[in-house]
């Protein structure tokens, strides 16, 4: 399973990459694994404002419709539309690539504290595991 290094993980399987004031955002690998074939996503307009925690689209796969949470506060300013519109299933191809949902301006003052670097999403992942 990839876990980038360059990334930071909401536990609810959510990666952000902090480029500056914006963040990439999209679902790790384990979610689309869990998820099986992606056949549409939705996700919003340029504009929308997210918190911390809020779901910020709506997937449907072959197995369930999950809710991914975003994990950055801050306004919409880019989404992956083309690519999801017309080939959803690049999130399981390339969750960490092609497969980018949004690119979001961080709110300013956004604490990256609740955050999981990568190993504290490898321990994560480990401990539901066990469960």
């Amino acid at each position: 399973m990839q876990i980038p290094e360059e990334l930071l993980y909401h536990p609810e399987h959510t990666w952000a990459r902090i480029e500056g004031d914006t963040a990439v955002v999209g679902i790790t690998d384990h979610a689309q694994r869990q998820l099986g074939e992606i056949v549409y996503v939705e996700v919003p307009k340029p504009g929308r404002v997210l918190g911390f925690g809020e779901v910020f689209a709506y997937i449907e796969s072959s197995k369930s419709v999950p809710d991914p949470f975003s994990p950055v506060a801050g306004e919409v300013v880019e989404v992956n539309e083309t690519s999801l519109e017309d080939e959803p299933e690049v999130v399981n191809e390339d969750p960490y690539g092609g497969g980018w949902m949004i690119k979001v301006r961080v709110e300013a003052g956004f604490d990256t504290a609740n955050l999981l670097d990568p190993g504290a999403y490898r321990a994560h992942l480990e401990k539901l595991e066990q469960e």
